[in-house]
């Protein structure tokens, strides 16, 4: 043994220099699924998105903060604006963003940035005036007609190397100035990419590459991947020969689907320079969200190229310093898409959601079903009444829950369920048990229940042991049935109304009586949320 060991860990304890303390935050496998690890613990974001101009003004934020504290978020997602860090080029301010962080960590509440960049919502509006001015050293994208638009053309290097300089000038900052606290904890690379109102750019540099041959990296990848490709990709390629060399319309066929394909790629290509020369200033975990289209929208309808399910392959070989691909909501098809983005390469987040009365049981479902690491309505901050709503209610029981939540990422002993009068059962099997949840205006017990439309519930259950549950929610109503051939009938030992307490499960009601109906089910009716314990076992 080396004799100076003891006295170098001696050393190390006397002048409190951690000796495996993590860099930054990052993402950890667990299981099928991924997890974020801020400061060495698992972290669930409890979030919400500002509206786009609130984080332009400190004297605007003030009022926003107790807001956030008052629904239990313990993350902000927040814009960082191209045009106010860099107002000249090569002259940097990140005033807005150090009393970002300084407020953030008096509020105890970390953040999320949205790099407002090239491109918000397809456009180039947060670029910097010098460079919208100077149209012909910072080219645009063009239609059909040769018409420029406000969006930056990806095709034209000067655009990527001057968003990649300002991004990398921020991410310095960062590194400099949070690394050791780690108060941002992730950065999004632009918003919503993807283009208008064609399918793909039309200026003379994109018509050059267009011609080009499709990159080998793309075709390599295909190859790779063919038979877990989305259809949509597959589908072009394999329709078309399923060549190895040639040209965008030799490769796809001609048409907008190879428009998007093609813009897909290089939309694709731009944000992975962008976020690679990020990640060598200080490698925070990156991702790019994507604008959901509509069925029946064609692209250049809704933006085409984006990080949409269809292209997803696209974005995942062009993009490898993107850690993972997110959906924005604003349309009602919730499982269909987070169907598709929940991937094993592909984590699912939620960073923006329409802030209606449906999110809290919506992020019950995503946390318990998808296993989300987060989520997060948009405009969190427009509510009058942040103590009244919905998400703040549902953030306090998963707050609570986060160490078990954790703990069962990627098992199948976490679930989760969302209700509605059109949708108001599910069944779920685990183990020896099957639960049945529904809808808590089923038993017809509430006025409410004669209503045409009834509010959306849902419930996230964790098993923890043999016939042993959590179950945190709201308006929901669970029955439970025996798998035992030889004992089928289940019954309830126990329902114990509580909460945790730094992890500990402080047990309060006993709910064997009325609240249980004698012993028939596990309530939580529409208008509470609680989180409640139950023990079964089972007879013949």
């Amino acid at each position: 043994m080396n004799t100076l060991y003891p006295y170098f860990i001696a050393l190390l304890f006397f002048v409190n220099i951690p000796v495996f303390a993590q860099e930054f935050p990052e993402l950890t496998a667990r299981g099928e699924r991924k997890i974020l690890v801020v400061k060495d613990q698992p972290f669930l974001i409890l979030g919400g998105e500002l509206g786009n101009s609130s984080a332009s003004d400190m004297c605007y934020m003030e009022n926003i903060w107790p807001k956030i504290k008052k629904m239990n978020l313990n993350t902000l997602l927040t814009p960082v604006y191209w045009e106010l860090t860099e107002p000249q080029e090569g002259k940097f301010n990140f005033e807005l963003i150090d009393n970002l962080i300084r407020d953030a960590r008096k509020h105890d509440v970390k953040l999320v940035l949205l790099w407002f960049g090239s491109w918000k919502n397809s456009m180039s509006c947060y670029a910097p005036v010098w460079v919208k001015k100077n149209a012909r050293r910072f080219p645009r994208a063009a239609s059909k007609e040769g018409e420029g638009q406000e969006i930056l053309s990806p095709f034209a290097r000067e655009n990527l190397e001057a968003d990649k300089k300002a991004f990398v000038a921020l991410m310095n900052h960062l590194r400099k100035t949070d690394g050791g606290e780690q108060t941002v904890i992730m950065v999004q690379v632009e918003n919503e990419i993807g283009m208008l109102p064609d399918a793909r750019d039309h200026s003379a540099e994109a018509n050059r590459f267009f011609k080009q041959a499709v990159p080998d990296e793309l075709i390599t990848y295909m190859k790779n991947n063919r038979d877990e490709l989305a259809p949509f990709l597959r589908t072009r390629w394999e329709s078309n020969g399923s060549s190895w060399r040639g040209s965008w319309e030799e490769i796809f066929g001609k048409g907008l689907d190879t428009d998007e394909i093609f813009m897909a790629w290089y939309f694709a290509r731009y944000a992975d320079e962008v976020a690679k020369a990020g990640k060598e200033a200080y490698p925070l975990p990156m991702f790019v969200n994507a604008a959901l289209n509509r069925p029946g929208v064609r692209p250049g309808d809704y933006p085409s190229g984006g990080p949409l399910p269809h292209l997803i392959d696209i974005w995942k070989a062009a993009a490898p310093q993107i850690d993972f691909l997110s959906p924005d909501f604003y349309n009602p098809r919730f499982r269909y898409w987070n169907d598709l983005y929940t991937r094993e390469d592909n984590p699912l987040f939620i960073p923006e959601i329409r802030f209606e009365p449906s999110v809290g049981a919506k992020a019950f479902y995503a946390i318990g079903h998808y296993h989300a690491m987060g989520f997060s309505p948009f405009s969190i901050e427009s509510t009058e009444h942040p103590e009244e709503e919905n998400i703040g209610k549902v953030y306090e029981l998963l707050r609570q829950l986060s160490p078990e939540i954790q703990q069962n990422v990627g098992s199948r002993d976490m679930r989760g369920v969302w209700l509605s009068k059109s949708e108001a059962v599910d069944t779920l099997h685990f183990g020896d048990y099957t639960l049945v949840a529904k809808h808590d205006h089923i038993l017809g017990w509430s006025p409410e229940a004669k209503a045409e439309e009834w509010p959306e519930s849902g419930a996230l259950i964790i098993r923890k042991g043999p016939g042993k549950f959590i179950i945190a929610g709201t308006g929901v109503v669970v029955t439970f049935l025996s798998r035992s051939k030889n004992a089928p009938q289940a019954g309830i030992s126990r329902i114990d109304e509580g909460k945790y307490e730094n992890g500990s499960w402080k047990p309060g009601r006993r709910m064997n009586g009325d609240q249980s109906h004698q012993g028939r089910h596990l309530r939580i009716p529409a208008g509470r949320y609680d989180i409640q314990q139950v023990e079964l076992y089972s007879y013949k």
